[in-house]
């Protein structure tokens, strides 16, 4: 008899993945360094990073189809791959003063081993958790979201110790050598291999009444067209705030420079827990009320940062908002195996994450622009609040159209 693996390692794999390729949103730290030694300019180094995070998204519906394919381990191992030598890669261009090498490493061949393991671990955790899908997806996507608090500190070290171009090289073998060892241990559960007790449990939260929907056929429905639009404006709405949080509070607030980039670190930490803690909150609630509530916390706390110069009120509402933004990402996973089953959730989900590359063009860019030409950030605050009370217009529209997990196990 075939022995039963235990699904906690299986997470705790999952999570060591994201840990790794979350180091992503670490990029700041090597904006000014890799500026000063190629004489660069900051704007075309960024890019880079906007460029690896449009290749996620975009790539991570194909990376998707492919999960379900030929299953996690072998796209978490095409991750490692892909992730470790653009990292490595990276060093190249550096030191050889090759700005084209540094879209080719950091910005695709990174952002394509970013879409492969973002989606490797979500939909395999889910299906070996469906009694707590907002639990297991919040676990692994905080990891993601963590990730820079760990890769910033060990980078500064390095590039003091042993140098900018040499702490690429050692950040993508180290990436190298442990994502591949953990993609060997995201497997799928086989059938019956979880306890029944764990499978009947899981038939409550289902809004599908057992219907498994292939990725072919969520795509083309109403509610995955609405469930898209939602991802988009909740990300378009934090990604643009993350991007313009600390210059943004200075100048509303009169906040000084050191504590701005203090609440920036808070903020890491509001998007990190606020994965996690939204996600199982939505295993209480069920995924419609908790992305209604996620809307109509965004609302509130944009209307603060708008009539409200009191510094400690203004890092409040970011904070809240960032744990919003990070909740988007958590929940969004457990929302589409409640909605569509599991049966194709890694591909059904990587066709959501394409929100993921064109919310991150559109919301920095905007808030940018809107700066630069009015010299305030009202009107792009202004306009996330309109954007966001269509999205919670929306899901309060899905809500009506399922029965809350709650209801369901009345029910029963």
């Amino acid at each position: 008899m075939t022995k039963t693996r235990n699904r906690y390692g299986v997470a705790f794999a999952g999570v060591v993945l994201h840990l790794m390729i979350g180091g992503v949103y670490a990029w700041s730290v090597f904006t000014k360094p890799i500026a000063q030694q190629t004489g660069w300019r900051e704007a075309s180094v960024s890019f880079a990073f906007s460029l690896a995070i449009f290749c996620l998204g975009m790539s991570a519906a194909f990376m998707g189809r492919l999960v379900e394919k030929f299953g996690p381990t072998v796209t978490g191992t095409i991750s490692a791959v892909l992730y470790g030598s653009g990292i490595m890669l990276t060093g190249v261009a550096i030191h050889t003063h090759q700005l084209w090498l540094l879209y080719l490493a950091y910005g695709v061949i990174g952002g394509l081993g970013l879409g492969s393991g973002y989606v490797t671990p979500v939909s395999t955790i889910i299906r070996w958790f469906p009694d707590k899908r907002g639990l297991a997806t919040g676990l692994a996507i905080m990891g993601f979201g963590f990730a820079a608090l760990l890769t910033g500190p060990i980078a500064q070290q390095l590039m003091a110790g042993i140098g900018l171009s040499a702490t690429f090289y050692v950040l993508g073998a180290f990436y190298l050598v442990v994502m591949l060892i953990a993609a060997q241990f995201i497997k799928k559960p086989r059938p019956n291999e979880l306890p029944t007790a764990i499978a009947q449990k899981a038939s409550r939260v289902s809004l599908t009444n057992g219907q498994q929907l292939t990725a072919n056929q969520a795509v083309k429905t109403r509610t995955f067209a609405f469930l898209w639009l939602m991802f988009f404006i909740n990300i378009t709405t934090g990604i643009g705030l993350v991007s313009a949080a600390s210059p943004m509070a200075q100048e509303m607030t009169k906040m000084s420079a050191a504590t701005a980039a203090v609440m920036v670190g808070i903020l890491g930490l509001f998007n990190g827990f606020g994965r996690l803690a939204w996600a199982t909150l939505s295993d209480w609630i069920g995924r419609p009320l908790t992305y209604s509530l996620i809307f109509i916390i965004d609302i509130i706390m944009l209307i603060i940062l708008i009539f409200c110069q009191i510094p400690a009120i203004f890092a409040i509402a970011l904070c809240l908002l960032l744990s919003c933004y990070g909740a988007g990402f958590s929940v969004i996973p457990a929302y589409l195996g409640d909605v569509f089953g599991t049966k194709e959730l890694g591909a059904i989900h990587g066709y959501v994450l394409t929100a993921w590359a064109v919310a991150g063009m559109v919301g920095p860019v905007l808030l940018s622009f809107t700066h630069q030409v009015l010299h305030n950030y009202y009107v792009t605050l202004l306009a996330f609040i309109v954007i966001d009370v269509i999205a919670m217009l929306i899901s309060l529209r899905i809500q009506r159209d399922f029965v809350s997990p709650k209801e369901t196990s009345a029910a029963k």
